[in-house]
């Protein structure tokens, strides 16, 4: 019996935090800022469990009934949590306020369940063995899940599967507390029914994630969903409307097919047709392959590096019909050379040199995003730059994140550039930015590839001009140790969404 009860130590701790996880994983897709939702939400969590152990020593006896009535309720809680907080955020205004009861009271369920069974058991061995070994499996449980989590659970079952899938294991760990403490419990029958329900609605809810997702998702996005997928890193979702097919990265827009040629020949042209005989070109981000077809536009143009963390981004870009005829198959060209890595390591463990560099990233919502914005990593870019080379960045809007945009600039500046902001109008958009920079003064080019929907020799001087509304501000650089970007960019776009 002794490996049984510790067993289900084990498996209570990995449905704890799971459910931890899937709250922090689906605030940081829907609301952002990683970094801000995992600190609160692992706070509460820690917080409630607390609260869950002192109100522990209330519960004087019948102490197994309680613990199988306590994991059936952390079964349907948990279980159905990433569900409620999806249909909470597509359907009610009050998305925050379920989410963090659904924390508290899952913290609650879980700071109960430990002392008590550690009570149950404390009969049978001594008292230093029974908190040695509840400890011990309750630490195996978290590393368990803690690993199987992002490497299993997100990318094969989504969030929403994922959570009743440990629904499912505390219903379980029910049902066998019901035969493994059944001289401790009365009304043993009806426990065992109740375990039966629980099972069989946790059941149906997997069978059904799929349309509980795509139902949420419905309201979330305006157009319908063509694809969806959560992959190791990201919230993938791709919609269509007619003939306009847009991407959204964790519920951010990402490029609208109606009017990307404007953002991505504004991205690449303005610099890269200003460097004399351009032979290898690095794409930093850019998984879409839409850069790409741009830059495949210069036929002196050897190689094209891509990288980009998300295989799964690339993967669909280069495989899916509708995406290959956007980006005209530009991923599967042999002169592109695609590389699935993180850009801050790889551009510091990288000694190749590129006449032209585009960093094409979201824009920084959060911390991991923001380092790719920093002097550090600028600095570690522009050591690839050749003597005649530009790099541009994507840089958020100067309309809306006026803020962030002149930043961005002054980062680069930092970093030991010559920087040359711009700015665009594109449609899905807006007014959006980007800042061209090198080791050297910029020059207009004076030709352009043949063929271009937007940019021409004529318009380049306009984009580089400023009015009141979005001229220069002086902000500070984005340090890696402090990355202020990440504040002001949320400041920007709340100051809009108010």
């Amino acid at each position: 019996m002794g490996i049984l009860v510790f067993i289900s130590v084990l498996l209570v701790a990995a449905c704890g935090l799971i459910y931890e996880l899937v709250a922090g994983t689906l605030a940081s897709y829907l609301v952002g800022d990683s970094v801000f939702q995992f600190s609160t939400i692992i706070g509460t969590y820690l917080f409630a469990m607390g609260i869950g152990s002192a109100l522990s020593r209330y519960i004087k006896g019948g102490l197994a009934n309680r613990f199988v009535w306590i994991e059936l309720l952390l079964g349907v809680i948990g279980g159905f949590s990433s569900a409620l907080m999806m249909l909470a955020f597509a359907f009610t205004q009050g998305f925050e306020l379920i989410l963090y009861a659904l924390v508290m009271v899952m913290g609650v369920l879980v700071g109960l369940e430990i002392p008590l069974l550690m009570r149950m058991v404390r009969d049978r061995y001594e008292f230093r063995d029974v908190i040695a070994h509840v400890l011990t499996f309750d630490y195996l449980g978290a590393l368990g899940a803690s690993l199987v989590f992002p490497i299993l659970l997100v990318p094969r079952l989504g969030l929403v599967r994922s959570a009743m899938l440990f629904g499912l294991i505390n219903a379980g760990v029910a049902l066998w507390s019901t035969f493994l403490f059944v001289d401790q419990l009365s009304a043993t029958r009806g426990l065992r029914v109740a375990c039966l329900v629980v099972l069989c609605a946790l059941g149906a809810g997997m069978a059904e994630a799929k349309q509980i997702t795509a139902t949420a998702e419905d309201n979330i996005y305006a157009d319908e969903i063509i694809f969806a997928r959560d992959t190791h890193y990201q919230h993938l979702v791709l919609t269509r409307f007619k003939d306009d097919l847009r991407l959204f990265l964790n519920s951010h827009l990402q490029f609208s097919s109606r009017d990307e040629y404007r953002y991505h020949e504004a991205l690449v042209h303005p610099g890269l047709a200003a460097v004399p005989a351009p032979r290898r070109v690095l794409i930093l981000g850019g998984g879409d392959g839409l850069a790409v077809r741009e830059i495949l536009k210069y036929p002196l143009v050897e190689s094209i590096t891509v990288v980009d963390l998300d295989p799964e981004m690339t993967r669909i870009f280069s495989s899916n019909p509708m995406l290959t005829k956007l980006n005209d198959k530009s991923l599967l060209s042999p002169r592109v050379h695609v590389i699935n890595a993180d850009a801050f390591p790889w551009v510091d463990g990288n000694a190749d040199s590129f006449d032209f560099i585009v960093i094409d990233f979201p824009d920084p919502t959060n911390y991991s995003l923001g380092k790719l914005y920093t002097t550090a990593f600028y600095r570690a870019v522009s050591r690839h730059l050749s003597a005649q080379g530009f790099l541009v960045v994507q840089s958020t809007s100067p309309m809306f994140a006026r803020d962030s945009f002149w930043c961005i600039a002054e980062t680069l500046k930092q970093a030991g550039l010559e920087t040359h902001p711009y700015h665009v109008y594109v449609p899905s958009f807006g007014e959006w930015g980007f800042v061209l920079a090198g080791k050297h003064e910029y020059k207009p080019p004076r030709s352009l590839p043949a063929g271009l929907r937007f940019v021409s020799v004529g318009g380049l001087p306009a984009l580089f001009q400023f009015p009141p509304d979005m001229a220069p501000l002086p902000m500070p650089a984005n340090q890696l140790n402090s990355q202020v970007l990440v504040r002001t960019y949320e400041n920007d776009w709340k100051d809009i969404s108010h």
